[in-house]
This record gives structure tokens, sequence and C-alpha cells, in this order.
């Protein structure tokens, strides 16, 4: 602990914090653009200027690690014009475009250029007119939009691993591209999102599809159903002014049946199948030695373009379960359209994910089409579908709340906290341990998987069997664990794993790429509370004991792993060796 003084206010502080974090716990907001609480410091944008008192210089706050007597000053007159300056010269390099940026209103160059009153252009503009990179479908970079505060690029390698993003040329010509100079289809990427989740600006932005879900639903041959996701319901209420983490499920129903869909379903109960799938072919591989060890979770579509690019080898260890958005979709124009009549042509599904690489997913493989037809036709993103609320003049915060459509709509708490890292793994083991035992579960909560640790290595016992499991989150925690299983194998020794969790994003789905603006750990924490909260309150938690489940395995599926099962609910991967790091 030490002190300081941050505008002649005493402060105390740990060894290694900045001045930035220090001034922070006062109270006093320091101007940035570069810094994100997720991100190492770097000091690229040069606002967060502070001075010492008795020297000459002038630190940046952000990268500073705070001084036992340090006296600073974080705002006076010559402070605020060198910030104002900085300012106008990145605004010099940028268009003037915000009335058609998809972040208008949610910037944060345009926030604090506001802060600043800056209302007129001190300096000649030199924006380069440089090509939009639409490759993928999901991804959407703008460079001409990009303030070089390199988040995108830390994120992408450093957090994520990646590589797909790198900084170009030098000087004022610097510019942020795929690695290469490569369209971004081409390159390592994985659809994440982070790079946008992260991005201050407009540079990196989803590939936008309401427009089109907007025709489908004013389309009266066509039936439209909608899923929601289990982490959607915990964060959508940050765009209309809620707190991160309120559980919002039933005024979403609502307000998705004022969009004008003709049926809302729940991607909860679509997670209790992938249970019900994923827990029975971990039993037939742990019990019966039918198949490989470990079982890797394959519910997160950008861990599963990063294993096919990065690590053929690990193919055999994946389930082949299908995501819940793609069990969703499958079941809408199979089950559904058996059970209502429909015409499965005339059914249109739109899932409401967390996420971007989930709009990748939908189109991956032949596997996708089980049903005859494209099991899932758009996603939108968290953040798109706030938009299309605010767009039909739903007023969310006063909407009265709805269920969903029973059939496909009720859902277990298992179900639920698939949307947090942990939450797969342990929705996973409660079943398991019913598969195996024929037992009920005393407690159904595997504490040891929970939390925010990049990487949670425990152990449980099932029957007098020890499992062996870990749960990672963030693809740069996964080298860790896949380099232990290779090194194993390597070595002919014993796997030291029996079951492995992945989510690409941290925090899992909670920390998606597609979820509100502005993600932290606090918010991740507080938006994971959320679903352990409708988890714990839910009648029933464990997917094998949903009633809809049973109904659903003895009307339609017979049992899980059935040949009519393994047809419309599991996958295939193929390996990708060109994709290169």
């Amino acid at each position: 602990m030490g002190k300081a003084y941050i505008n002649k206010i005493e402060v105390d502080f740990n060894d290694g914090d900045t001045i930035l974090e220090t001034a922070s716990s006062v109270q006093i907001k320091i101007p940035t653009l570069c810094k994100h609480p997720d991100l190492s410091p770097t000091g690229g944008c040069g606002i967060c200027v502070v001075k010492i008192e008795g020297t000459n210089k002038m630190l940046r706050a952000c990268c500073t690690k705070i001084e036992d007597g340090m006296k600073i000053i974080t705002h006076d007159p010559e402070i605020v014009e060198i910030r104002r300056t900085v300012i106008e010269l990145i605004l010099s390099d940028h268009p003037n475009d915000c009335l058609i940026c998809g972040r208008n209103n949610n910037c944060e160059l345009q926030t604090i250029v506001a802060d600043f009153g800056i209302r007129e252009e001190s300096f000649e503009k030199i924006v380069k007119e440089i090509p939009q990179d639409k490759s993928t479908g999901t991804i959407k970079l703008e460079p001409s939009k990009c303030i070089k505060c390199g988040r995108c690029i830390e994120v992408c390698q450093d957090i994520q691993n990646v590589w797909a993003l790198s900084f170009l040329e030098r000087g004022i010509n610097t510019r942020m591209a795929p690695a290469g100079d490569i369209q971004l289809k081409d390159s390592p990427c994985v659809r994440c999102g982070q790079c946008s989740a992260h991005c201050p600006t407009g540079a990196i932005f989803e590939h936008d599809h309401t427009r089109e879900v907007w025709a489908e639903l004013q389309n009266p041959d066509m039936h439209c159903i909608v899923q929601i996701a289990p982490s959607v319901r915990v964060a959508v209420g940050e765009g209309f002014g809620y707190a991160p983490g309120e559980n919002l499920t039933n005024k979403l129903y609502a307000a998705l049946r004022r969009l004008g869909f003709n049926t809302v379903f729940d991607t909860n109960f679509s997670a209790d199948v992938t249970i019900m799938e994923e827990a029975s072919e971990f039993v037939e591989r742990f019990v019966h030695k039918k198949g490989v060890l470990p079982l890797i979770t394959t519910c997160c579509p950008a861990w599963v373009d990063f294993m096919e690019k990065f690590h053929t080898d690990i193919i055999p260890h994946f389930s082949s379960a299908k995501s819940p958005q793609e069990i969703m979709g499958t079941l809408c124009k199979t089950y559904y359209a058996e059970k209502k009549g429909i015409d499965p042509s005339k059914i249109r599904v739109i899932s409401i994910m967390p996420c971007t690489a989930k709009k990748y997913e939908i189109s991956r493989s032949n596997e996708m089409f089980a049903s005859g037809y494209q099991s899932t036709d758009f996603v939108l993103t968290t953040r798109e579908l706030i938009r299309m609320i605010k767009q039909a003049g739903i007023d969310f915060n006063f909407i009265e709340g709805e269920e969903p459509d029973n059939l496909m709509g009720d859902y277990s708490g298992a179900g639920t906290i698939f949307g947090v890292t942990g939450g797969v793994m342990e929705a996973a083991l409660r079943t398991a341990h019913h598969f195996i035992t024929g037992n009920k579960l005393e407690k159904v909560e595997f504490e040891n998987v929970r939390g925010l640790d990049g990487v949670k290595e425990t152990s449980v016992e099932i029957s007098g069997n020890i499992l062996k499991i870990v749960v990672a989150h963030g693809l740069g925690n996964v080298e860790y664990v896949l380099n232990k299983v290779k090194e194993a194998k390597d070595k002919g020794k014993e796997i030291p794993y029996h079951f492995i969790e992945v989510m690409a994003c941290s925090g899992g789905c909670i920390g998606g790429g597609g979820q509100p603006y502005g993600v932290t750990d606090e918010i991740r924490k507080a938006r994971a509370k959320g679903l352990y909260s409708d988890d714990k309150n839910s009648e029933v938690r464990c997917s094998h004991e949903n009633p809809f489940i049973k109904q659903l395995y003895k009307e339609f599926l017979g049992e899980p792993l059935s040949e009519k099962a393994h047809h419309l609910l599991h996958t295939k991967y193929v390996p990708r060796p060109e994709y290169k790091k």
C-alpha cells in the first residue's frame, strides 16, 4: 500500500496500480480512447496525459504506475488544451459520417468529442479512402474509421491468440487490416467478434441482418419463429437503461411477439437437448469406452472454427452434438412443422444470439441442412435486436412480460447456465451423473467450474469414478489445456482430463462479440449472476427432468444417440490446415 495525491485528494493504492486506475477509485475520470479494462495499457492515444508536481513531465496515466508521495494533476487548462488538440488530430483522419455509422450515439470517440465541446475542425482533413471488408458475412471492417488505438489487434493477438488483425504500414499511413493485407475471410479469423466488442468506434461492426429479418416478418406467406439464447436475457436490458444482469426473459418474449414473430421459442430448451445428446456421448466414452477421451464441447462456433484451423488433430475428441441454435432450427423444421402441420419451406427461423460467429455457423456444413432445409435462416446479435425493438417503437421498459410457446419454450435451469463459462460443463455433469447412476443429485451445483478464472481444473466423483474436468474460456487460454493433452498423448501418458469445456469469449456467451458494448469483468459477473439466479429459481434444474424434453424424445427422437437423433442433431468437422497464424 502507498499514499499519493490526485488533484490534492489523498489516495491509497496498491503496488502496480496505475494513475488511471487510482484516479478512478476516487471518482476522477481521466479520458482515454485506447485503454480498455480487459487489455494491457499501450498509451497509444495520448489523451490521458497528466502532470506530476515538481517536474516538467507529462505522463500517460494508463501506463504509468503510481508511486508513493506522487502529487498528480489530472485536469488544468493546459492539460485540457493538449487533450483537445490530440482529439482534433484524430478527427482530421476520421470521416464525418456519424449519422450513418453503426456506432452513432454509442461511440467512444463521439462521446469524447462532445465532452470537449469540439464544434469545428482545426486541421485539414486527411481521411484516406480504404475499402470496406465485408468478406466474412459476419464482421465488417471499415478501416477509414479506425483511430489506431490497437484494441482490436491486442484482443485478437494477445487474448484470443488468433492473429487475424495487425497494423500495416507506418506513420501517417498506418492502418488496421487482416495480417498480410488479405481479406478477412482468408485470414485466421474465427469470427468471435471480440475485435468489434472492443473497438471504440465503428471501424469493426457486425454484419447487420435486420433488414432481411424485417422483410421475412412482413411476408404473409412465412411463419417466422424466433429463439433467444441464454445470455441475451441478462444483457439486452443494457440497451434500455437496465443494470447488467437483470433477467428480462418475459419482456423479451413480449417484445418479440410485437415485432411480428409467429412463434417464440427459447434456446434454453434446445440447450437441454444438446445436454441429452452430449451427456449420453460422454457416458458412451467414459463408461462404455466407445470413443476417445477427453470429450470436448462444441457449442461455441468460434472455438470449432479455431480447432478446425489450428488443432486438427483434436477433431476426434470433439462432441458431435450440434449447438443449441442448430438443434432448435432443425427441430423447428421437423418436429414443430410436423406437430403444427406447417410446410417447412414456409418456416423461417431467426436466432437472437450474443455471438457474431453464430452468423457463420448457420451455413458452415451440410449437416446444418439435415432437415432438408437450412436449419436457421438468420442470426441477429443482441445489439441488432435492441435496434429492432427501438425501430418498432416498443417501449421495452414498460411492456408487460409474456410466456414462450411451450412446445419448445420451457427449459431447465441447466439450459440457462449454458450462457456462462462452466455452464455447459455443469449442465452436462448434472445429466451425466443421472445417466451413470440412475440417481437424483442432492446438490446440483458444481461450484468449482464457476467464475472467471481463465482455466478451471477440478475433479468430481461419480459412482466411485473420478472424473477429471477442465473449463477454459478466451481462446488464448485454450492452448494451455490442449498442450497438456497433446504432451500426454505424445509421451504415452495418461491424459489429464476426461471432459473439456471451451468458450471462445471471456466469460462465455455473456461476454460474446455481439453483446452490448462496454463489457468488463464486473459486467460479466453481473450477467453471470443473473443466469445463475434463474437456474437457482427454476423448478426443474436438470435437462433430463424437463417434461417437454421427455415428450420430444418419446414422440419424435426415440432416445439420445438414436439413429434419428444422430441424423438430425449431430454434425462433423473438417480439418482446414491451410490457415496459419
